[in-house]
């Protein structure tokens, strides 16, 4: 793909709306071009709840993202999240007609597309289909490219989600004046931003903690193996701060990010913070500690069901490299103890800083950009993994080039050296097909016959 084509992540949260404006520079790290961000006021866990309040949210972070960048903004991928997100796993088979032609890429394509093709209950769609790994005859191939065989056969991660909730997502880009390049999920996008291939390879577990959601992706030997959205997230803490300390929400929110700790046992009873009370009430006094454990109850409860997910693949693929952490949840303090000592695994927390070129915003170098720059990530390893199915499929044609040659092309040679003249004639014709590299030279055994006569 051309280092000038330009990508936009749209990532539609439940707290804010973020679109990031990138290509892929000259040393593979993504320049960050623009951005604009909103408050999303019309999403829920996920969800669109509000159309109108979802396009206006789109429209203020795509504006504010394309007067930065100087680009006029046409297309976006865009994320896709929610308790209505699942996954299984797909095998595919595919009986070649010539076991001795060479697998291409559009043998692979036309695996991976089928499974676009498995039933769904009524309601349902595949939002996307993952290649996992390959086999060739049986035997796995992890880059079937170029082998040769009669069978070939895939397993595929496939992600579905509800069809009126993408729809949904589909109506609000339009009605923003936008084109949908990509639907992704945001755990993979995520992941995109903040894993590296030792880790992939080892085995990990992404957990993007948002403000609706937390989305889980788990990968082993490079491959995604299991992907789940839990239905809580940063909002449902905020409401528990409200309601147990009986403050309003936006008071709430405010002292969760500047004092919160999701381990009550490393803040003291004597640190206090002080909220204004509402219309001439007297202030209240929260302390750090009672703050930490209303935090700590509910995020217990969201590791909990993130080691639930994460076992179901443990048993079988053991995840060396722990958790990595990120979102804008994953900026709490004490978090990666909590985690760890929850799960029993080693955690640390994702920086999508070392995908971005050193020009970049540092503030897009936060946990909670890690979807956004995903996004960008992803849609241009998309972008050119179409680039690279266009030019296969308008190859230049294959010319048939006959062995016999051509009356007009061969001078007649004197009639008194026959044996010189065909030998001269049989050598030229093995020169012609041995360096002609750009041709396929079909040999007919009756035309060799005739020469030999």
């Amino acid at each position: 793909m051309s280092e000038e084509k330009i990508i936009v992540g749209l990532d539609i949260g439940t707290t804010k709306i973020a679109c990031i404006v990138g290509r892929k520079g000259a040393n593979g790290k993504i320049e960050i071009l623009g951005y604009g961000k909103a408050v999303s006021t019309g999403v829920s866990r996920g969800i669109v709840t509000n159309i109108d309040e979802t396009v206006n949210a789109i429209k203020t972070a795509v504006d504010e993202a394309s007067a930065q960048s100087n680009v006029d903004i046409k297309s976006v991928n865009v994320g896709i999240a929610g308790q209505h997100i699942k996954s299984l796993q797909h095998r595919g088979v595919l009986m070649r007609d010539d076991r001795n032609k060479e697998i291409s890429d559009e043998e692979l394509e036309k695996l991976r597309l089928d499974t676009w093709k498995i039933n769904m209950i009524p309601g349902e769609e595949i939002i996307d289909v993952i290649p996992q790994e390959y086999f060739v005859d049986g035997e796995i191939g992890t880059t079937p490219k170029g082998m040769l065989g009669s069978k070939l056969e895939a397993n595929f991660h496939v992600i579905i989600g509800q069809n009126a909730a993408a729809m949904n997502i589909v109506k609000c880009i339009e009605r923003a004046g936008l084109e949908m390049d990509n639907m992704i999920l945001e755990p993979i996008a995520s992941a995109e931003a903040v894993l590296d291939e030792e880790e992939k390879e080892a085995g990990v577990a992404l957990v993007d903690i948002g403000g609706g959601t937390t989305d889980i992706a788990i990968f082993h030997e490079n491959k995604i193996y299991h992907s789940a959205v839990i239905p809580f997230g940063g909002n449902i803490i905020t409401e528990d701060i409200s309601k147990g300390c009986a403050i309003i929400r936006r008071y709430a929110e405010d002292v969760k990010v500047k004092f919160g700790s999701a381990v009550a046992s490393e803040n003291r009873d004597d640190e206090l913070v002080s909220i204004p009370g509402i219309r001439g009430r007297a202030p209240k006094e929260i302390s750090f500690k009672n703050l930490a454990n209303i935090i700590q109850a509910r995020m217990e409860e969201i590791f909990e069901l993130v080691n639930y997910e994460i076992q179901k693949v443990n048993s079988q693929h053991k995840l060396i490299a722990g958790i990595v952490l990120t979102g804008g949840g994953a900026m709490m303090k004490h978090i990666q103890q909590l985690a760890s000592f929850k799960t029993g695994l080693d955690v640390r927390i994702g920086y999508p800083n070392e995908h971005l070129s050193e020009d970049s915003t540092k503030e897009l170098a936060s946990p909670m950009y890690a979807t956004g720059i995903g996004l960008v990530i992803e849609g241009i390893a998309r972008a050119e993994y179409q680039e690279k199915m266009e030019r296969a499929k308008h190859k230049e044609p294959i010319v048939v080039i006959p062995h016999k040659p051509v009356e007009e092309e061969v001078a007649e040679e004197p009639t008194e050296e026959p044996t010189r003249k065909s030998r001269r004639q049989r050598k030229d014709g093995e020169k012609k097909r041995r360096f002609d590299l750009t041709k396929i030279i079909t040999v007919f055994l009756s035309e060799e016959n005739e020469i030999k006569e």
